[in-house]
């Protein structure tokens, strides 16, 4: 039998998991990354004995990441050197108050009760609903893989309406639970995670709150790099191919064909093509369908961030590990940041601290700190100051830090390197610098959100954060076994099934 050849666009975590996967099945897989190394946007940066995970900085869902590395073949924990994180988050008011999330509940009755009495019932309710929702939305929204209409649109999937709530607001539906908007912000701001707004967010991302305090948030050791490196391992492991500093020009395309891809003026021929790079960059930049492009243009594209990475000469051993400041003004935030682009007056933002985990991440006697601070994505008019808006980011992150009685670190920097939106789009390919690609309203989710295969092109394929199950690294790696299948559904021996 002919082993049908694959190349796969993009060395991120979706498109090295499906590469694993058809390698397995008797696939020859060649994977092309732009970039010196894989990963993508969970990409990791080195100096002087400083280490920094550009992407995500913590492990979530991590009952998805064993499933998914046994149907891999391997055990996920013996791959990585896990540390639970608890508490997950110290969370930062403006009036000085903090909560610290944690699955211990009594630790977490003291506090709740100590912002709003009673409270602590409500917060059990709350992470009661967050139980069903994230069970019934793994089974139902994020395991099937819909390849019609007909596979979601059910009778058995209607009483979804009522059981995971995805017409309801989720910040709108807390009043239900909680008095205090401080508690109203504590139990939402994970929908950031989805590019979206928790005031336009659907209910069912209370999901969220709960995985993270009952599955608990995790630490690997090394940082999340280490994932990266896991799959990288299984990858060559399975015989899979990688070629690094090799941008795909364009997807060669001839009737309702995809022959190949095209490398420096060289065009490598396949049987199937699977597109791992930003799905809104495939189809602006890679295909020559102009119509299709401009309706992905037209969907709606996740926030941005500002991050900041410091080398620091001095260890802040007060500062935990995860820190997140919530404005007061919080819708004010989301409303700057999805609706004028923009940065907020007071911006929310988060600072992590690996080192608290892992001291192998700062040498010794230093420190590694990295600053987050959401912001509106590229503007289409380009009007969009980023040097101010990262400048003004800067200031806000140093004045939250002073309330918790850190005023020196800016003395201490050794040295910067700092991501805006533009960074971003250059070193990624992030399509307006969306650094979670589309966003998860609802319109974009579930069966609504665009498919792993191409409308008309017979032999190509997408994967990754824009397609389905949606954004985020589990989901990627969920991602990545759906494409492969679906492709091995459909070709069997170079002949389409």
């Amino acid at each position: 039998m002919k082993h049908n050849h694959v190349i796969v666009i993009g060395a991120g975590i979706g498109g090295m998991t499906a590469a694993i996967h058809l390698a397995k099945h008797g696939y020859q897989v060649t994977v092309l990354e732009k970039n010196a190394r894989p990963g993508g946007r969970c990409d990791r940066i080195s100096r002087d004995g400083h280490h920094f995970d550009t992407g995500p900085t913590l492990l979530v869902m991590p009952l998805l990441y064993d499933k998914e590395f046994e149907n891999l073949g391997v055990n996920f924990r013996e791959r990585l050197e896990l540390e639970r994180v608890d508490p997950t988050y110290h969370l930062v008011f403006d009036d000085g108050s903090q909560l610290a999330l944690s699955s211990d509940l009594k630790f977490m009755e003291e506090q709740l009760d100590a912002i709003e009495p009673g409270s602590f019932q409500n917060f059990l309710r709350y992470m009661n609903e967050g139980y069903r929702h994230y069970h019934l939305g793994i089974e139902k929204l994020v395991y099937p893989d819909f390849k019609k209409p007909t596979d979601f649109f059910k009778l058995s999937n209607i009483p979804l309406i009522q059981q995971v709530k995805p017409l309801a607001k989720h910040y709108a539906g807390m009043a239900k639970y909680f008095d205090d908007p401080r508690l109203k912000s504590a139990f939402t701001f994970q929908d950031v995670y989805m590019g979206l707004s928790p005031f336009e967010a659907p209910a069912t991302f209370s999901m969220m709150s709960y995985t993270e305090l009952a599955h608990g948030v995790w630490y690997p050791k090394g940082g999340m790099y280490k994932l990266v490196e896991a799959l990288y391992a299984l990858a060559e492991e399975a015989g899979v191919e990688f070629h690094f500093n090799a941008p795909v020009d364009h997807i060669d395309i001839v009737g309702d064909t995809a022959r190949g891809v095209d490398v420096k003026g060289k065009l490598l021929e396949a049987d199937v093509v699977l597109a791992n790079a930003d799905l809104s960059y495939v189809h602006e930049n890679l295909l020559p369908d102009g119509k299709r492009s401009k309706r992905m243009s037209r969907k709606r594209h996740s926030c941005s961030v500002i991050s900041f990475f410091w080398g620091v000469d001095k260890p802040y051993e007060s500062l935990p590990a995860h820190t997140l400041f919530l404005a007061d003004d919080y819708r004010d935030n989301f409303t700057s940041i999805i609706r004028d682009l923009d940065i907020p007056e007071n911006p929310s933002l988060y600072v992590h601290a690996p080192a608290r985990l892992d001291p192998s991440m700062a040498p010794a006697g230093e420190d590694t700190i990295t600053a987050i601070v959401p912001v509106g994505h590229m503007s289409e008019n380009g009007d969009q100051d980023w040097a101010a808006m990262r400048d003004t980011a800067r200031e806000h992150v140093f004045r939250r830090l002073r309330t918790l009685g850190i005023d020196d670190l800016e003395a201490h920097i050794k040295f910067e390197t700092n991501f805006t939106p533009l960074s971003w789009r250059k070193r990624y390919n992030l399509v307006k610098g969306s650094t979670h690609g589309l966003c998860h309203n609802l319109t974009q989710l579930g069966i609504f959100r665009p498919d792993f295969q191409h409308p008309s092109c017979k032999n190509l394929y997408f994967v990754g954060a824009s397609t389905r199950p949606g954004t985020g690294l589990p989901t990627a790696i969920i991602s990545g076994r759906q494409s492969a299948q679906r492709i091995m559904g459909d070709w069997n021996g170079g002949v389409r099934a």
